[in-house]
């Protein structure tokens, strides 16, 4: 039985709270006895930090639906720390720990840094995810990307001490990610005694989730607070989760009061990243912070002449600027251009000439005379559901208006390389998340709706003509 109320409780909780909350949370939790003669329900935790978020953050939402499900007028419900036994309840609401502890609301436990001793005992050495590919030497410099590149380098002479955050943003494909894995490995090079952790954003998000659930928060903490040198990539998909910020903001005090090296790269500047605590987007900027723009002509002809360089390759300008010419979004499809004309020319057996090269990007070459602009899209809209390009921009939430605008985002992602950020920015600055839900109700209502199909048919030809 109690299995099943609980299971109800978690359903409530999904169309409350958000799936992410279940998930982090409530699924971490477990109702384990209901005494019906005095009306308490056990609730059980693996850990601490389980228990005193819980406590604090959702109190209400447990008592109100427990009761509902229990059909008990303010049912109390006392929530254990792993093995805990039972205790006597003092009070109505939902009582937390040992014998000896108050029935109270607590406030989420702070990160403290562990004791050394604990990572010399019990906790295998950590993996840095460094790429050892990458290093400032085959890192090609231009007038895009010099500034980054020099802070980066200079914070391996002295990690710590200068530029402390650095922050490098910019669109993607365009260099962060080396140069987060050429600090790490200039600063390995030069000292080996240092710690060094490169990891992505949603790779910390998806240990922390483990870390609550499989009741290895200490271990995480661990992980965390005591590297020398932190690089962490996309630090924008953190925005939006409440509780991994917490843990982050934590982690970063104590590595910033130790005068350990923090690196973040994003796709965005700090302020621009939504759904993010302003205690902890201040912190992200409180170092340096310097972007990467599109690299100009010359640096991907250079950028290209590198690559055939490491691959014994021989290119000869002709070539290296027709490929440059014929990309125009970022260096990994500039790479990848390459790649491309190289391959085939090797597999086919073909000399490398001007001519085969634009034989094999044709295709490249055909998708550039298509592309459409933001503009395009609005105005194409607009045609279709009566309303201007500044009304699509504006924050009004008129329903057509609504479904006009979604229908706009829907179209920005299936033809323009832009990410949902980039994208709800593009619309009076909506948050990513807003994106998404537009563009899956759009997918949605196109495969249910044959007279919607026809119109989205008709708009894209109308694009593209």
């Amino acid at each position: 039985m109690v299995q099943r109320i609980w299971e109800d409780f978690l359903k409530i909780a999904k169309e409350e709270a958000g799936s992410r909350v279940v998930e982090t949370w409530f699924k971490a939790v477990s109702l384990y006895e209901w005494d019906a003669m005095n009306k308490v329900a056990y609730l059980r935790a693996p850990n601490a930090f389980v228990k005193d978020w819980i406590s604090s953050n959702y109190t209400g939402l447990i008592q109100l639906h427990l009761s509902r499900l229990l059909n008990v007028d303010n049912v109390k419900v006392i929530l254990l720390d792993g093995g805990k036994k039972k205790k006597t309840v003092k009070g109505n609401g939902v009582a937390c720990g040992d014998d000896d502890q108050e029935v109270t609301t607590l406030v989420p436990a702070k990160l403290d840094r562990p004791k050394t001793a604990l990572i010399k005992k019990g906790y295998p050495k950590k993996r840095c995810h460094i790429n050892a590919n990458f290093h400032f030497d085959n890192f090609v410099v231009g007038p895009s990307n010099s500034l980054a590149k020099a802070a980066a380098q200079a914070i391996t002479e002295k990690p710590g001490t200068l530029y402390n955050p650095l922050f490098i943003y910019g669109e993607s494909g365009l260099g962060k990610t080396h140069l987060l894995h050429a600090v790490g490995n200039s600063i390995k090079k030069k000292n080996k005694n240092l710690s060094v952790l490169y990891q992505t954003a949603d790779r910390f998000v998806n240990e922390f989730i483990n870390a609550i659930r499989f009741d290895k928060i200490h271990r995480f903490q661990v992980k965390y607070q005591n590297v020398d040198v932190l690089l962490i990539d996309d630090i924008q998909f953190i925005s939006n989760k409440e509780q991994t910020q917490e843990a982050f903001f934590h982690i970063f005090n104590v590595l910033y009061d130790s005068h350990k090296q923090i690196v973040f790269s994003s796709d965005t500047f700090p302020k621009n990243i939504s759904g993010l605590a302003e205690r902890l987007r201040s912190r992200l900027s409180c170092g340096l912070v310097t972007d990467i723009h599109t690299p100009s002509l010359e640096t991907k002809v250079a950028i290209l002449k590198k690559k055939a360089q490491v691959q014994n390759e021989e290119l000869p300008d002709d070539i290296a600027y027709y490929i440059a010419s014929s990309v125009d979004s970022n260096i990994r499809e500039l790479e990848g251009a390459f790649i491309r004309v190289t391959a085939f020319a090797t597999l086919t057996g073909q000399q490398l000439t001007i001519d085969l090269v634009k034989k094999v990007l044709r295709r490249v070459q055909e998708n550039k005379k298509k592309t459409v602009e933001t503009d395009d899209i609005l105005k194409c809209v607009s045609k279709y559901y009566g309303f201007n390009s500044d009304d699509l921009r504006s924050k009004k939430r008129k329903k057509e208006l609504s479904f006009a605008r979604q229908v706009a985002m829907f179209l920005m992602k299936k033809f323009m390389s832009k990410s949902l950020r980039d994208i709800g920015a593009c619309l009076g600055g909506r948050d990513h998340s807003t994106v998404l839900h537009a563009i899956e109700k759009i997918e949605k209502h196109e495969g249910k709706s044959s007279t919607f199909r026809i119109v989205v048919k008709k708009m894209e030809k109308d694009l593209f003509s």
